[in-house]
């Protein structure tokens, strides 16, 4: 019954579509339970990579999956409780703000898995984390941005300044500066995950302020990029299709990995705490790039397929940098 008090809108999947192959009840009896926390809606870009990936799990008859979306911190501790007394066998979500709190649930419920986003170091025995490591394809869109723009002048606009968001937004800087040592950057976080208005705003500054590329780390800068008339440069999903003759690259987030891996312990009964991040690394699959080549020039789009290869190969590795970004002086 909490389920349907958690939020505007909770799934079930697995058992049903396993019945549609003819197989309901030994997918039932096999599937395991995994239930999903989101703090935001499952249409926000870092969240829709999770639920995609457990959808497709749902899909195959692997699990059944129960998800609550636009859950506040406050009540994140309760849902977490109430989705392990319902006899969920891993709960995945992101916990980023609520660290102590998640982890103490962790160990209040040791036979319980859980596989959450987070800055920090697994803990215990059953609370694993993961992250977005998006950074090479990150460094590899930075290659095509820094080869666009004109002005030399690049905005960027992020969620919060945590180390999530800033090693991917150094890794873009890192990339556009190997191939344009001149170009500079404006930086603005917005502290808020989801605010598509401020996004906005903030890249019409940086546009006034000569910027003709823009980094778009959230929802509403592409947006602006539109009405301007300049480029973009998307992260974690491809939005080519909602802003056409804009995105000329994205550097994608794949969580297929990381949540069949999780999915594939918990059967076997050799789940334990660990990180994940390794899964969102490209020579797993768990991170990608696309390039736009009707707006990117063939030169550039080679120019990234062989640094690719590279990272792929082991020959060159991204640089990892936690550290906030700022605007250059």
């Amino acid at each position: 019954m909490f389920l349907n008090k958690l939020t505007r809108r909770c799934m079930i999947a697995g058992v049903a579509i396993a019945a549609t192959l003819g197989t309901a009840g030994m997918a039932a009896a096999e599937a395991i339970k995994v239930a999903a926390i989101y703090t935001l809606p499952v249409e926000q870009q870092w969240i829709s990579r999770i639920h995609i990936a457990l959808n497709a799990a749902a899909a195959r008859g692997d699990i059944e999956y129960t998800f609550s979306e636009n859950v506040a911190n406050t009540d994140y501790e309760r849902v977490m409780r109430e989705y392990a007394e319902g006899g969920q066998k891993l709960i995945v979500g992101e916990v980023f703000g609520l660290e102590r709190a998640a982890r103490k649930v962790a160990k209040d419920y040791p036979d319980t898995a859980f596989l959450m986003g987070s800055s920090f170091a697994p803990d215990g025995d059953n609370f694993s984390v993961f992250d977005n490591w998006i950074h090479e394809p990150s460094y590899l869109s930075g290659i095509v941005a820094g080869s666009a723009t004109k002005s030399n002048v690049i905005g960027m606009v992020g969620g919060f300044a945590i180390p999530e968001v800033n090693r991917l937004m150094h890794a873009f800087m890192e990339g556009a500066r190997s191939v344009n040592p001149d170009v500079k950057f404006l930086v603005n976080f917005l502290d808020s995950w989801y605010d598509p208005p401020k996004a906005k705003e903030s890249a019409f500054a940086m546009m006034d302020a000569g910027a003709d590329i823009m980094y778009a780390e959230r929802f509403g800068v592409s947006d602006a990029a539109v009405e301007r008339g300049v480029k973009a440069i998307g992260n974690v999903i491809d939005t080519s299709g909602d802003y056409p003759n804009t995105i000329l690259s994205s550097a994608l987030w794949h969580m297929e990995a990381t949540i069949d891996t999780a999915i594939a312990a918990v059967a076997n009964g050799s789940y334990k705490a660990d990180d994940y991040g390794q899964y969102s690394f490209m020579a797993h699959g768990g991170g990608s790039v696309v390039v736009d080549s009707a707006l990117v020039p063939a030169d550039v789009v080679a120019k990234v397929a062989a640094v690719e290869a590279d990272i792929k190969s082991g020959k060159f590795t991204v640089a990892v940098n936690d550290d906030a970004p700022v605007s250059d002086k």
